[in-house]
């Protein structure tokens, strides 16, 4: 936490500052064009569920193309809220605290735009009820479990209760300050959503200890996900699909992606209210070596999955692998290797890791890449099957493409919402780190001796990771009182 003379009650005021006051020009731009985003969803959806699918660009070779990768792809940017709540609590990692809200509201969001796809490709919609448990009268007591279609609903149900109970229980201090400084019919609504939190040192406890559980259970959901949703793949015949290094792979790049949306995210909301002093350079830095590493555990899975395909001898993986390369759709996979591989590598170099503008650039970059693999995955290994006489090209139309961009449309709609009626940023654990991690806390403790030399070294040395403090202010901490 850097900037000077932070109180308890700044850290308040800052945080709810756009929660209390009209939204700024910015949010409303950036409101209006993501509405317009999700109408351009409604259209497409609804001109879907009335034609049928036949209004995408499928056809009898490439049954799954943009449905499914856009499903997989908004699953894996709905990763990262999980880790940095949950995982990063557990191992009791501070640097969380500024980033975990907008990460779980992230998740929400993209887990819900993710669901809309599961039903939209069904075909039949008004029948989705199938892929749950149904009484006797039904006609079925089960549905298929060998199915892993089955294993979806069931991992992305678990999985959005899960992280929306998780998400709405760290909201409650929150909403319970809103509430006691709002007034009329705005303090009704946020007393019935603050579920009567008093303070007490009792309700402080539990919270900790609901905290603690729910980050238990959620921890197993980070791996069990998308395990599930990558044996979608991996349980079928198809060459390149059939692999065991597809679970790992897939939740190493659901991290990968997950964390690269985190990013574009904060960056903005950083920006756009005004949070420099919470969302500092260190997390930034943080955020990009943790897409540095997981790019890394992605590219090494591509080129074992390529030495799985040429070690087996298997002219059918071989060909999957060289089409894939080679191919009409190789520029795709040069894309995707490009954007997935090369561009996270840059961040190896401080002056990049520490460049707002450059991390925000190579965070959508990872994104567009992330999405290029889903597709060479899904559609190269569909396009040209075991007979020459049934290749075909898939090619989107209208309504594919609408539904994806309205997709995200949908998502930043959702987002803005929330930060214009719910703090963006989680007022009563940024407080923890007053006393502990605020750079004025520690600058004075420095200048009253309260440190030893190693340690004034090693804090001016580690304050060239703020962005907002000059030179001049770490030179004053060799002037000890």
């Amino acid at each position: 936490m850097t900037g000077k003379d932070i109180t308890y009650a700044k850290i308040t005021d800052d945080i709810l500052l756009p929660v209390e006051n009209k939204p700024n020009k910015a949010w409303w731009i950036g409101f209006t064009v993501a509405v317009l985003g999700a109408l351009l969803w409604v259209v497409s959806v609804s001109y879907t569920f009335w034609t049928g699918i036949g209004a995408w660009g499928l056809n009898k070779t490439v049954g799954w193309a943009w449905d499914i990768t856009d499903f997989v792809w908004w699953v894996g940017i709905g990763h990262a809220g999980t880790l940095i709540s949950a995982v990063l609590l557990i191992f009791r990692q501070n640097w969380r605290n500024s980033i975990n809200r907008s990460a779980e509201a992230m998740t929400i969001f993209a887990v819900i735009c993710a669901a809309t796809y599961v039903v939209a490709h069904m075909g039949r919609p008004w029948l989705a009820y199938w892929i749950f448990p149904l009484p006797n009268q039904f006609g079925s007591l089960w549905v298929n479990f060998n199915s892993p279609l089955v294993w979806d609903a069931f991992a992305i149900s678990t999985y959005f209760t899960v992280s929306l109970v998780f998400w709405y229980c760290g909201l409650l201090p929150d909403i319970a300050t809103i509430r006691d400084r709002a007034t009329g019919l705005k303090q009704k609504i946020y007393s019935v959503l603050s579920f009567g939190w008093n303070g007490s040192v009792k309700t402080w406890q539990r919270f900790e200890i609901v905290s603690l559980i729910l980050a238990g259970i959620s921890t197993p959901l980070v791996l069990s996900v998308h395990t599930i949703v990558s044996m979608d793949f991996a349980t079928s015949v198809i060459p390149g699909w059939h692999t065991t290094i597809f679970p790992p792979y897939f939740v190493a790049g659901a991290i990968f992606s997950g964390f690269a949306m985190v990013q574009t995210l904060l960056l903005i909301l950083r920006k756009v209210m005004n949070f420099e002093n919470y969302i500092t350079m260190f997390h930034i830095e943080s955020m990009n070596i943790i897409i540095m590493t997981t790019g890394s555990i992605v590219g090494v899975a591509y080129l074992t999955e390529l030495f799985i395909a040429m070690y087996s001898r298997s002219e059918y993986e071989m060909y999957a692998f060289e089409n894939r390369m080679l191919g009409p759709y190789a520029w795709a996979y040069w894309s995707m290797m490009t954007c997935n591989v090369i561009s996270p590598q840059l961040f190896w170099f401080k002056k990049i890791r520490t460049s707002i503008p450059i991390s925000w650039i190579l965070s959508i970059v990872v994104n567009i890449g992330m999405w290029f693999e889903r597709f060479v995955i899904i559609v190269t290994s569909l396009h040209r099957d075991y007979l020459p006489s049934s290749w075909a090209m898939f090619y989107p139309t209208w309504t594919d493409v609408g539904i994806f961009v309205g997709s995200i449309g949908l998502f930043f709609t959702l987002f803005l919402l929330f930060l214009r009626f719910l703090p963006g940023i989680a007022i009563a654990e940024v407080k923890l780190l007053l006393k502990s991690s605020s750079l004025q806390h520690k600058t004075k403790l420095a200048q009253e001796g309260a440190f030893p030399d190693e340690q004034v070294k090693y804090f001016q040395e580690s304050l060239e990771k703020y962005d907002s403090v000059t030179e001049e202010e770490i030179k004053e901490l060799s002037v000890r009182k």
